[in-house]
């Protein structure tokens, strides 16, 4: 049988608990019809790029699949008339990939490292010098005086009042 991964995104108001049920309804569903769920992974609740259905934030789920086409296309037939998925994408791959995805090891280096979710921020504790000292390096020269135009004789195509 071919093998698939299955990406879902499930409504932001649902709970983490919540999108377990989805992923094992999904599961015994796909065994009804005779295929097999290798991995599920629980990626957890993430900004989206932008909104979708009124969401600004999903839950996502990965599921690597080994089913028959009939029974990925139930899947995701059932899947688009569930109101709490608002996106789904299926994969074909030559094979699974083993251990966690890219995306549970994204979180793992990042715990390790200590960043966990801020990021790479460096030095930024407040405490960088003020605009001032930054101007009180640079070279300011005064400006010239602006040149002043009192009459029109002086300006070639100008007109005099003369009568």
């Amino acid at each position: 049988m071919p093998l698939y991964e299955h990406v879902f995104l499930a409504r932001q108001d649902i709970s983490a608990q919540q999108v377990e049920g989805l992923l094992q309804s999904y599961r015994t569903l796909l065994e009804e019809n005779g295929g097999t769920v290798a991995k599920t992974e629980y990626w957890g609740l993430k900004s989206l790029a932008y909104r979708i259905k009124k969401n600004r934030k999903a839950h996502y789920a990965l599921m690597n699949i080994d089913a028959t086409p009939a029974a990925v296309a139930e899947l995701e037939r059932q899947m688009r008339l569930s109101t709490d998925v608002i996106r789904l994408l299926t994969v074909r791959v030559d094979e699974h990939e083993a251990g966690p995805s890219a995306m549970m090891r994204r979180s793992d280096r990042d715990e390790r490292d200590g960043r966990g979710d801020r990021g790479d921020r460096g030095d930024r504790d407040g405490r960088r010098g003020g605009r001032r000292d930054r101007d009180r390096d640079r070279d300011y020269a005064p400006r010239e005086a602006p040149i002043e135009v009192t009459g029109t004789d002086d300006v070639p195509g100008g007109t005099e009042d003369s009568e």
